[in-house]
């Protein structure tokens, strides 16, 4: 235990290690003094940053109160085995542990420093008794409004109290709940309390140095009203709301104020009616809001993010009782220039908006096509430069728009908003043009036989070359297989094969809809379109429930199957060797498949093969034998049946027979290359989980050398990190849990689909007429319509569906095909007319809606809804 002199007398007392003066703490002592004190301590540091004098009564003297009562450490593991859901337990509970900790007697040693610090403050001194926990106001969590402070507390006596009070306060329902929340462990938060000098002011309110709604860097806000502020944080008074931007005020909102809180003289605080004449008065002047934001720049500036600062103004000007940071703003990507950027989502894209481990992003970025940038645990393209000059802006918004209409209209915004992005003129006559290579009218439909011999051949020859690398070597060795890896996917044939579907279905869907009025009619056109990798697994696990169906023995145990050893567990079952066989079949084609499979770091389902079961027995449910081949054959001749009709009703028209004919080139090439849209993903996550196995044997051996606590604490590690701890059998345990600290805290943030260097983040907005008045808004990918029973699914290995269910659901990715053989629409908040979950739909003929922003918070889990996959809206059903 740290003893440590608080303010400068001769000897150390026993005691003296309780008391901290303010002055002496900043933002290294957080474990000391808690976040409160740390912050207070750091911007007592800045100059011209005013701070109300005090101290803080340190976590040793918590930990030495709590010491004092051995039922707390029952108590405690009784709320850590408590259900997240029983909220009447959690209350009753944390209500216990308050009171144990309020009646626990303050030692005299500790009293006796305490009382000593309050006198210096004057005697009779009001103070402000404001908690400061060792989880607060950290920059992943600000834990703001969690604990209690009491303001205007006055004498020694009720300062003591309070500081109980402070203590107990670590466990309010509140706190105890969003600890739960943040994966926090209870004991391992600790609470300091800090006492301030209580200032008397003529306003108050709060300062974000950042705008807390658009995240834009370069906008602040204050809220303002007169007397406390807590008026304004209780909700008691509306703000004046001061919008500043490059050293001006650029809007302004004036609220009614009727009443102001106030310090009353023997402590405590009153609610005042304010005269008539100062209700519409601003409680400050432009200048002053400026004055403000000047020294909240040089707190953002101190502790290096965005802050959430509390403030009050006296007759000496602000003082600062308060600073956090914001911890809801998504990151912005660094940049090395001072440049305006604009960065584009890559996780909206690839069907996977969670946070990524460090592994997982530098690999990715290391296989990459384009650079990309990290922000929040997401990858970003930066496309400032094709918006510069018209031709590539127009060729870019087209492209980014066809895929996903919201990410254009984010760019539109950017666009619209003034010059964020500096215009450059076009390239000279007779440069290259911009945008996307024109595609041949008709392709070689056997080229993709061709690049997918290509592609599993390359991969055979890294899992043969791959067995003989370890150590050092291993790395030189990816670092070139890496090289491979780009060169197969960056061949100008894969790119031409993967466009000339993707250009054929636009070309349908534009003529056909110009020619015949029918939206979307390629849908119908792709059903059942071969070689496609992703809609091919989720049939091949209907032909593994096949082979279990007739064995209730088997059914019975994959009921119960709880562990990735189950497969061991078929042996001597009637039809479990049948089984087993089935089931790593299938492992052994597509094993290397999970949600979120870009990130490496993800349980593969060769790793976590429990995570089919629930799928298998759906199917086993749901589905009669040769389900998979009827499917199929049944979409094939839709399709057929469809172009007869298009091009029937095409030879009908003037100039018929050329429209048809161009058409029947299209539908020829939509069929034969849709289906390899899917591949060059199976491609990379075939190589990735070869790379995926090579690495975790190295974190292996860096455990059992005790270099590193587990294998998979490499994930925290980025290759170039890991390749490095490799070689000096070094690794820094305090980067690993920081690492782990901000992983956590990234998942509870939402990327945006557009962001920029100013912080905006934009979702962009759908703009359409027609549709009924309470309808939910998205993107149409699949057409039909379709009624049923929502299923709010989160996690895939918590899917619990039925046959004719509508699947609603964040994102999906390739894992998620094989629930789609069973559903029959589908909802999504995340996806575009050409990622994953709208091609399987389409070749599925399931009507689907994407892009939908609240769609699992606005549908409820059982509620019956109406998928309108044609015209891109969704109704709720009474």
């Amino acid at each position: 235990m740290r003893v440590r002199s608080t303010y400068g007398h001769g000897g150390v007392g026993p005691s003296e290690e309780y008391v901290w003066d303010l002055r002496e703490a900043d933002e290294t002592r957080g474990a000391v003094v808690g976040g409160k004190g740390a912050h207070l301590g750091g911007l007592a540091r800045i100059e011209g940053v005013r701070v109300p004098e005090g101290f803080c009564v340190t976590t040793d003297a918590f930990r030495r109160i709590t010491a004092e009562a051995p039922s707390l450490g029952e108590q405690l593991d009784r709320l850590a085995r408590l259900d997240p859901d029983d909220r009447e337990a959690l209350r009753t509970l944390s209500a216990r542990i308050r009171r144990t900790i309020e009646e626990i007697a303050v030692p005299d040693d500790l009293a006796e420093a305490v009382t000593r610090a309050y006198a210096r403050l004057g005697e009779r001194a009001a103070c402000a008794v404001r908690s400061s926990a060792t989880a607060e106001d950290l920059p992943t969590a600000s834990f703001a409004g969690q604990q209690d402070t009491y303001l205007n507390v006055v004498g020694a006596a009720e300062v003591l109290r309070h500081v109980s009070r402070c203590w107990a306060s670590l466990f309010t329902e509140r706190a105890v709940a969003y600890r739960r929340r943040g994966g926090i462990d209870h004991r391992t938060v600790h609470m300091a309390v800090v006492v301030q000098r209580m200032v008397l002011p003529h306003a108050a309110g709060v300062l974000f140095t950042a705008d807390p709604v658009t995240g834009n860097r370069r906008t602040a806000t204050v809220d303002a009203g007169f007397g406390l502020g807590e008026a304004l944080v209780s909700g008691l008074v509306n703000p004046d709301v001061f919008t500043v931007r490059h050293g001006e005020v650029v809007a302004r909102t004036i609220a009614v104020k009727e009443r102001a809180l106030y310090a009353r003289p023997d402590g405590g605080t009153r609610e005042v009616a304010l005269p008539p004449e100062r209700r519409e008065q601003p409680s400050l002047t432009d200048a002053q809001a400026v004055r403000l934001v000047q020294l909240g720049r040089r707190i953002e500036a101190r502790f290096g993010s965005p802050q959430d600062i509390e403030w009050c103004l006296d007759d000496e000007g602000f003082q600062i009782v308060q600073s956090r940071p914001i911890t809801t703003l998504f990151p912005v990507p660094h940049a090395d220039d001072e440049e305006n950027h604009v960065y584009v989502s890559v996780g909206h894209g690839q069907m996977m908006t969670d946070p990524m481990k460090p592994l997982g992003l530098s690999l990715w970025r290391l296989t990459a096509m384009v650079a990309m940038h990290e922000a929040g645990g997401r990858l970003f393209v930066d496309v400032t430069g094709r918006l510069a000059t018209p031709a590539s802006r127009a060729a870019t918004l087209d492209v980014l728009g066809r895929g996903d209409p919201l990410v254009r209209d984010a760019l539109e915004t950017v666009l619209a908003s003034g010059d964020f992005v500096p215009p450059l003129p076009d390239p000279a006559p007779g440069a290259p043009p911009a945008g996307r290579p024109s595609v041949p009218a008709e392709a070689d439909p056997a080229l993709v036989a061709g690049l997918i011999e290509r592609s599993r051949a390359s991969v055979a020859d890294l899992e043969r070359a791959i067995g003989t690398k370890s150590g050092p070597a291993l790395f030189d060795f990816l670092l070139d297989a890496f090289e491979e890896h780009k060169r197969v996917l960056g061949d100008p044939l894969n790119f031409q094969a993967i466009m000339a579907g993707m250009e054929a279905t636009w070309w349908l869907g534009d003529k056909l809809l110009e020619w015949l009025g029918e939206k979307n009619a390629a849908d119908t056109l792709t059903l059942s379109a071969p070689g496609n990798i992703t809609s091919e697994m989720g049939l091949a696990l209907l032909g593994v429930a096949d082979v279990i169906r007739p064995y209730p023995e088997v059914v019975t145990y994959l009921r119960g199957a709880g562990n990735e050893g189950f497969l061991d567990g078929l042996a001597g079952l009637p039809g479990g060797s049948e089984a087993r066989a089935a089931i790593e079949g299938y492992l052994d084609l597509y094993g290397m498949r999970c949600a979120g499979e870009i990130d490496i770091t993800r349980p593969r389902w060769r790793e976590r093969p429990t995570t089919l079961v629930p799928l298998i027995l759906y199917h086993v449910r749901n589905f009669g034998p040769g389900a998979a081949e009827q499917r199929f054959e049944e979409g094939r001749r839709k399709a057929r049946e469809k172009e007869q009709d298009v091009l029937s009703r095409l030879r009908a028209l003037p100039g018929g027979e050329r429209k048809a004919d161009e058409t029947k080139r299209m539908i020829d090439q939509v069929r034969a290359f849709i289906g390899y849209r899917e591949y060059p993903k199976y491609f990379i996550v075939s190589r990735y989980f070869v790379y995926k196995r090579a690495l975790l044997a190295e974190g292996e051996r860096l455990a059992r050398a005790g270099v590193i606590g587990g294998k998979e604490d490499i994930f925290h590690l980025t290759f170039e990190e890991l390749r490095e701890a490799v070689r000096t059998q070094e690794v820094d345990e305090r980067l690993v849990r920081r690492r782990e600290e901000a992983f956590r805290s990234y998942r509870a943030l939402t990327p945006p689909r557009v962001l920029t260097s100013d912080g905006d983040a934009l979702n962009g907005s759908f703009h359409r007429d027609g549709v009924p008045a309470g309808a939910l808004v998205g993107l149409p990918v699949s057409a039909g319509t379709v009624e049923g029973r929502a299923r709010v699914v989160l996690d895939l290995a918590e899917a619990d569906l039925e046959a004719g269910d509508i699947l609603v659901t964040v994102c999906t990715d390739p894992s998620w095909s094989p629930v789609f053989v069973g559903i029959a629409g589908l909802v999504t908040e995340v996806g575009g007319l050409m990622t994953h979950g709208s091609v399987i739909a389409r070749e599925y003929g399931l009507p689907a809606v994407v892009g939908m922003d609240g769609a699992t918070r606005l549908i409820r889990d059982g509620q019956r809804i109406r998928v309108h996959g044609t015209d891109g809206y969704v109704e709720i059903l009474s």
